[in-house]
């Protein structure tokens, strides 16, 4: 297959690039993330305003009308600039599941509130004990008059902290469904915390939280294939994001090489270590091609086999990631997992997307159940 960026994703990625460059240095990542909410505002609405936020929504709701390619290109920006900013979750998971499941008034009124930056979303689904199964769902949602009340506990919901509303599944007669619900509403618990990589999270709590009769997105009984379909979504967005991540260790690592002295010589003149460079040049080209069919994939109508191209991209991309990982932080010496330098968060932060919606063992076991099933 064959395949070449148009040159408006090739704009799209300089204009990160250059945004990155000047206005998101490693100085201010760490700032904002030792900061209370944990990302920064400001950059937000300069992704509102350059359009990436709009980016996968349809035309009719204030959006671009792009396609998962176009999240993968910005997502490799994204990682590439380590940021903290929550656009898998309000952007990727939350609004793929309003744009492709969402009734006209729900899409009419999120989906815009997304695209200017306004509303930020964050799926509350996995709950402790389940691990990865996402059929792991002990949240009851109870009818009451014209709604219902939700009663359980969610347990790592990423991004939570920040999150104006929740898209929270539950059990009901019909099965598992899906449910918007106010962070602030009452009966919401939200207990926030930050993870290894500097990103925020919350174990969150309902207790009987009302919610409305219009606030149920797709059919009831209906979560678990829209949820499937998002977390797929979500999972390529994560390998293009690992690639950005990989592509700055390799190119800070050479550097590192060609600068670092050793018996009167830069290191990168060993032949060994030239070797090791090679080998991870080499993983990070092999992790943009899975990256990429990951993202030609997803859009399938058929979610086995979007499920088998997915899973395999995952398992294969986070285990080059771990290497590339690895080299970097072992080339660099002592000073590879210090505070101070930018190879260690890029580590932590590629550690944290291979626990993210599926380890290497989850996909590869879902993967190899799908070629048995096929």
């Amino acid at each position: 297959m064959e395949l070449e960026y148009t040159h408006e994703q090739l704009a799209l990625q300089d204009t990160l690039r250059r945004f990155f460059a000047r206005e998101y240095s490693f100085e201010h990542r760490r700032a904002i993330a030792q900061s209370a909410e944990g990302f920064d505002r400001k950059a937000w609405a300069t992704f509102a305003r350059i359009g990436i936020l709009a980016l996968p929504f349809p035309e009719d709701c204030g959006g671009l009308g792009g396609n998962a390619v176009d999240s993968m290109l910005v997502m490799e920006m994204l990682g590439r600039g380590l940021a903290l900013e929550p656009y898998v979750s309000t952007v990727v998971l939350c609004g793929g599941l309003i744009r492709d499941a969402g009734s006209p008034a729900q899409r009419q009124s999120l989906l815009p509130a997304i695209v200017s930056g306004t509303k930020l979303l964050s799926l509350a689904h996995f709950e402790a004990g389940g691990r990865y199964e996402q059929e792991h769902i002990a949240t009851k949602a109870t009818v009451r008059g014209a709604g219902w009340t939700l009663s359980g506990a969610k347990a790592v919901v990423l991004d939570a902290p920040a999150a104006d509303t929740l898209i929270v599944s539950a059990q009901e007669d019909d099965g598992e469904s899906l449910f918007l619900v106010d962070a602030k509403a009452p009966g919401v618990q939200i207990r926030g915390y930050c993870t290894q990589d500097g990103s925020r999270a919350a174990d969150v709590a309902f207790i009987d939280v009302p919610v409305g009769g219009d606030a149920r997105i797709g059919p009831a009984g209906g979560a678990n294939v829209l949820i499937e379909r998002a977390l797929d979504y979500a999972r390529a967005a994560l390998c293009a994001e690992s690639v950005g991540i990989m592509s700055v260790l390799q190119e800070a690592t050479l550097e590192y090489l060609k600068t670092r002295q050793q018996f009167g010589v830069p290191i990168g003149r060993f032949q060994v270590l030239q070797h090791r460079m090679a080998d991870m040049v080499i993983a990070t080209e092999q992790a943009r091609s899975m990256a990429i069919l990951a993202a030609t994939q997803v859009d399938v109508v058929d979610g086995a086999a979007r499920g088998r191209a997915v899973a395999g991209a995952c398992a294969y991309v986070q285990a080059q990631a771990r290497f590339v990982g690895q080299q970097a932080v072992q080339l660099h010496g002592a000073i590879g997992v210090t505070d101070e330098i930018n190879v260690a968060h890029y580590f932590k932060r590629l550690t944290m997307i291979g626990l993210t919606y599926g380890d290497a063992d989850f996909h590869l076991r879902r993967f190899s159940d799908s070629l048995l099933a096929s």
